[in-house]
């Protein structure tokens, strides 16, 4: 604020402050303050409880005749992710060399062994078409593959984070699991 703003702006000053000091300005005994939405929400308890991290949701799945176990459903991942040791224990599927580059989290680039197409994953009776980016990772990880969003687009996967329930579903077939309990599918329509 320039100098000769502030100059011109002291007499009101002033005269407010020797209302407020003299008492004949009340300040906030008798004024309506309008509060806003948030802070009346906080004032009021209306907020919804806070609950703890549920954890990642994983899903079984099988690829041909290899049983791959849990897999890690992470809408944050633009690819299916395959280790190279999963790719060679099972038969029949061959990884395409790729230019591709892949930017981790931590702004390192790495470059995929290979992209494998028209895999079928089958997870209990439902079977999806995807498409694997196959990575040289370290061995003994929990979570083999990491099925991103275009296996979650293909699945229609449905995510009730209260309930802790994943839907997948294809044209007329559904199986539901509860992810905080077992992933055996509790039903299926």
């Amino acid at each position: 604020m320039p100098l000769t703003e502030t100059l011109q702006q002291i007499p009101a000053y002033a005269k407010y402050m020797k209302q407020i000091l003299n008492k004949k300005k009340k300040y906030l005994d008798e004024e309506t303050i309008e509060v806003q939405e948030n802070c009346s929400a906080i004032m009021q308890k209306t907020l919804p409880p806070k609950f703890k991290d549920p954890g990642s949701f994983t899903s079984p799945c099988t690829i041909g005749n290899h049983d791959i176990g849990k897999n890690l459903i992470d809408l944050g991942a633009s690819i299916n992710l395959m280790p190279l040791s999963i790719l060679n224990k099972i038969d029949g599927l061959e990884a395409k060399p790729t230019r591709m580059m892949l930017q981790l989290a931590d702004r390192s680039i790495k470059y995929p062994y290979g992209v494998i197409e028209d895999v079928v994953v089958k997870v209990d009776k439902l079977q999806f078409p995807m498409e694997f980016v196959v990575m040289e990772m370290e061995e003994g990880s929990e979570i083999p593959l990491i099925l991103g969003r275009p296996f979650m687009k293909t699945a229609k996967v449905v995510i009730h984070m209260e309930e802790g329930i994943l839907k997948l579903k294809d044209q007329d077939r559904e199986v539901t699991f509860n992810v905080f309990t077992t992933m055996q599918p509790s039903q299926e329509e």
